[in-house]
């Protein structure tokens, strides 16, 4: 079964229900609160009872650049874990890796660490992104040829690492698809 649909002339389309009625501007009432009523018989506010509102100030990331308003109290707290700079939260996270990965130690190499690679970004990758990924390319290049030792040779000869020329498999799935078409 389908339900009814109809179109009405208003341009609502209803499921056997019909338009709600309209409701006239005077029944319509303000709604007040009964804790707004009660601070003005008692006249509680005032100024000298609230807490100060705490002023923000603007911190600039030392490794990225990123800018934001801060309290000063959060920006003291963010310096004094990061041996006197100021790190917004993403950069925070991967310094924070990286401590991890030197062994929960470290704090001040890690950030060093940090903050060579984005200053290094900021100089090349913002400006010409393919530069940055051959420089990255590079890198990874370096990595692999530092990997390479005299025992990682074996009697079969000396083992290469990095990255190796590959070819298509296609040829080798068209002789295999041929075997098999010759063999029935």
């Amino acid at each position: 079964m389908a339900a009814q649909t109809q179109v009405m002339p208003s341009g609502y389309l209803t499921n056997g229900f019909s338009k709600p009625p309209r409701l006239p501007m005077d029944t319509l009432q303000r709604a007040v609160s009964d804790l707004s009523l009660e601070l003005k018989k008692e006249k509680i506010v005032e100024a000298k009872t609230l807490p100060p509102i705490s002023e923000v100030e603007k911190a600039a990331c030392e490794c990225c650049g990123m800018s934001e308003d801060f309290t000063p109290e959060y920006i003291r707290n963010v310096k004094e874990k990061y041996c006197g700079r100021w790190i917004c939260g993403l950069c925070a996270v991967a310094v924070d890796e990286e401590v991890g990965r030197l062994g929960g130690h470290g704090r001040e190499e890690a950030l060093n660490s940090h903050m060579s690679v984005c200053s290094r970004f900021n100089r090349v990758g913002r400006t010409n992104p393919a530069l940055y990924l051959a420089d990255g390319m590079r890198e990874i290049l370096k990595k692999s040829a530092r990997a390479r030792t005299p025992a990682a040779s074996g009697c079969m000869g000396p083992r290469r690492s990095g990255i190796l020329r590959s070819s298509s498999c296609i040829p080798a799935i068209a002789r295999e698809a041929a075997r098999a078409h010759v063999s029935h």
